[in-house]
């Protein structure tokens, strides 16, 4: 009998999400303020993270722009912190070196895990705090040549869902969470990329769109929107219709293959 009532219950839950998604598609959401908060950012000298950083001066707030041993001597407890230092290297695998592997896991999720362990305890304290994982679309589907970048992202998406379930579980409701999952941006990191159906996004575009989601405590920020639509519609497609898709795609930039490097 239980079990009925919470599969009705469930159902109830589903039904009304929808709803309010779709309500929230015509009202525009709530921006919450960020004046006067401490916002700290890594990976802030270049590309998304400058721009993220020059977004929230625009709104006063207080930046950090990154130095771990400092952070709480001169300016307190965070109230946000954007994980953004990133590090990709195009290559197949077996061209990719060791340390190149040991580096992109180093800034693209562990990383996170010590800033976050750093940090955390005072936004436990004080049920209140922002954190921000920089991730990727290639969190959620694979580029070959990218083997251990996409492997890092989806450790990175991981550890936003993961994060998010436990903060929920402690009853942290104050603390908000987001990750942000573009497509390729023009950074500098990756040469000359292209692709037919998607766009390459310039850094402005992408920190107008972070800003956004924090300030609007969204979850799941993808650059574009509509690359959210397109993920789900993948997991119902067979494997050689999403081959297909591929190809259609063609997404290109230079990477070394076989210790040469081209464009592929």
């Amino acid at each position: 009998m239980h079990l009925i009532l919470d599969l009705l219950l469930l159902a109830c839950i589903v039904v009304y999400s929808y709803l309010e998604s779709l309500v929230k598609l015509f009202i525009p959401r709530r921006r919450k303020s960020v004046a006067g908060q401490v916002v700290l950012i890594t990976g802030a000298g270049h590309g998304i993270g400058r721009l993220t950083a020059q977004e929230f001066a625009k709104r006063k707030s207080r930046l950090v722009l990154w130095d771990i041993n400092k952070v709480k001597k001169e300016v307190g407890d965070v109230d946000i912190v954007v994980n953004n230092a990133g590090a990709i290297y195009p290559a197949d695998l077996l061209s990719t070196k060791d340390e190149e592997i040991i580096r992109t896991f180093e800034v693209n999720i562990l990383g996170h895990f010590w800033i976050v362990k750093a940090l955390l305890p005072s936004m436990l304290r004080r049920n209140s705090g922002h954190i921000v994982t920089v991730a990727s679309v290639c969190g959620h589907g694979v580029i070959p040549y990218l083997i251990s970048y996409c492997s890092s992202k989806f450790a990175a998406v991981g550890f936003h869902r993961a994060l998010t379930a436990e903060l929920d579980t402690l009853g942290k409701t104050g603390i908000r969470t987001s990750c942000l999952c573009p497509v390729f941006v023009n950074t500098g990191f990756t040469k000359n990329p292209s692709m037919r159906l998607w766009p390459v996004l310039e850094t402005d575009e992408v920190a107008r769109s972070l800003i956004d989601g924090i300030l609007t405590n969204k979850k799941m920020i993808f650059v574009p929107s509509y690359i959210g639509i397109s993920l789900i519609l993948e997991k119902f497609l067979p494997e050689r219709a999403l081959k297909a898709i591929s190809r259609i795609q063609n997404i290109r930039f230079e990477a070394t293959v076989g210790h040469k490097r081209k464009m592929k």
